[in-house]
């Protein structure tokens, strides 16, 4: 199985079922991937201990942790947070958006996606 991570500002991982080949080289310590599952993050594999936050060294290699890529930089929730910070405030809310989350923009105006709706009728 391979977890393949989407490259982006703020995205989580998604899973999808790929066997391992055993020709996959880990681009942490460069030996080859003998395990049967496979880890991929900005196109690269990973052995599931090699995948690291590129800023604390913590692991994020386990199945369902989550890791943000951005610019190349492979990080945890924490420090993606730290480094990119928040994209702005809700229009309808007024409230913080956080960077990794998903938003809906309608002209220059953002909004948390349980706050998008229509002003006429109040549909989401």
């Amino acid at each position: 199985m391979t977890m393949d991570v989407k490259s982006g500002g703020g995205k989580t991982a998604s899973a999808a079922g790929t066997p391992n080949t055993g020709s996959q080289e880990c681009a942490g310590c460069g030996k080859h991937i003998t395990e049967r599952y496979l880890l991929k993050a900005l196109d690269l594999f990973w052995h599931e201990d090699c995948l690291k936050c590129g800023c604390c060294d913590c692991r994020l290699g386990e199945v369902g942790s989550t890791l943000y890529t951005k610019a190349n930089l492979i990080l945890c929730k924490r420090d993606y947070l730290r480094l990119f910070g928040n994209t702005g405030y809700c229009a309808a809310c007024s409230k913080v958006i956080p960077a990794f989350e998903m938003v809906m923009r309608a002209r220059n105006n953002v909004y948390h996606l349980e706050c998008f709706a229509c002003q006429q009728c109040n549909h989401r």
